[in-house]
């Protein structure tokens, strides 16, 4: 028969210092995993949130963002009249040429300050995005140097909030709206004209253009006619497709969040074992008792190491549990298609706990494995003689 779980108990209880340090050890690890891991899960939500699979996004051929892609003002005005864009109810074409700028913003904090991504787009920009809605102030006017900044970024940066101005070279923009854009991208942007911004910032071309189809059949007939226009040379891709392309930007949190859960797992790892041993070693009479009451080998070995996991598995609960407050946390990234700041949040979700005492799990087991087999194999009479 096994060894009861609550012998495994009580020799924790006995030794609740070593087992407290190991545990806390233990759940460390488990917190920095998680929370790296998290950031990478918000980056990534964030991302795969955004878009309307109701839209199209047009880029120039081989570009692969909108900050790298140069589409001329001719070619918005033969796309525009294709057929199976959709129209707004004054029989306009649901259209935005729109185009990607920096601006370099102090933050709110005093921590310095970033560079904040500025879309430049036409008034069909907004009914093209739903997501997105006004909280405070109104639209901005063309032709008046007005923007209007989403509630991330009035939050973070200075002079973001409606009456407030800030500057950008030699032009001042006047904030006049906050929008919220339900935590996708767009929570990540500043939007003005696109006419003024190619003005002001001295370009020629727009980055992209954003239009509505009128259903699926609709999107794969403009796609198919805008992609065969040998006079525009582009790429085009439904705007949620592109926004999922981006997700990549996680892939370098994730690899890091590896990274330093693989290292520290390591130290982890022999602070259980250490635990082990030394419990190991200050039982070695009581295993030998074990061993003359009948109990065999194998039950001493699997009883052993269910107490290294037990271990762990109480550290991944506070692992978890320490990480579990910054769920839902604001905070931001540089995107490394734009370098400007990506807002996004921290989520902790069910899975991402799950991953996590899976973590605690394997330490655990990599810390008892070697123990719990030197305790199992020692002889009944060496034991029994042990002080």
């Amino acid at each position: 028969m096994p060894i009861p779980i609550r012998y495994n108990l009580r020799s924790l209880r006995v030794r609740w210092r070593l087992s407290l340090a190991t545990a806390l050890g233990i759940g460390l690890v488990v917190a920095v995993f998680v929370m790296v891991m998290a950031l990478a899960q918000g980056l990534n939500a964030t991302y795969v949130t955004t878009g309307d699979p109701r839209n199209l996004l047009v880029l120039r051929q081989g570009s692969t963002a909108e900050s790298n892609s140069q589409i001329m003002r001719d070619e918005v005005t033969r796309m525009r009249y294709t057929e199976g864009i959709a129209r707004d109810a004054h029989d306009v074409p649901l259209v935005s040429a729109e185009i990607i700028l920096l601006v370099y913003l102090e933050r709110r904090d005093g921590s310095g300050g970033a560079n904040v991504l500025v879309r430049g787009m036409k008034s069909a920009g907004l009914a093209l995005r739903p997501q997105a809605r006004l909280v405070a102030g109104r639209m901005l006017a063309p032709g008046r140097r007005e923007c209007v900044v989403s509630q991330r970024i009035a939050d973070r940066f200075s002079n973001c909030q409606v009456g407030e101005s800030f500057r950008s070279g030699a032009t001042e923009w006047h904030v006049v709206g906050i929008f919220d854009a339900a935590r996708t991208a767009y929570e990540s942007e500043i939007w003005i004209d696109s006419d003024e911004a190619r003005a002001v910032f001295r370009r020629d071309f727009f980055g992209s253009v954003l239009l509505r189809t009128d259903g699926p059949e609709g999107a794969a007939t403009v796609k198919r006619r805008l992609e065969a226009d040998r006079m525009l040379q582009v790429r085009v891709l439904t705007e949620s497709d592109y926004y999922k392309e981006q997700t990549q930007m996680a892939g370098p949190i994730r690899f890091m969040g590896g990274f330093l859960a693989v290292v520290m797992s390591v130290g982890a790892a022999f602070a259980a074992m250490n635990t082990m041993y030394a419990a190991i070693g200050a039982r070695t009479r009581e295993i030998g008792t074990l061993r003359v009451l009948g109990f065999r080998r194998r039950e001493v070995y699997v009883s052993l190491l269910g107490e290294s996991v037990l271990l762990a598995l109480v550290g991944g609960v506070l692992g978890c549990l320490l990480a579990l407050p910054l769920n839902g946390v604001a905070t931001g990234t540089i995107g490394w298609n734009t370098f400007a700041e990506v807002a996004f949040e921290f989520r902790i979700t069910p899975g991402l706990m799950g991953k996590g005492m899976l973590f605690a799990l394997v330490m655990g087991v990599l810390g008892g494995l070697l123990p719990a087999r030197m305790a199992a194999r020692k002889p009944v009479l060496d034991a029994l003689r042990a002080a």
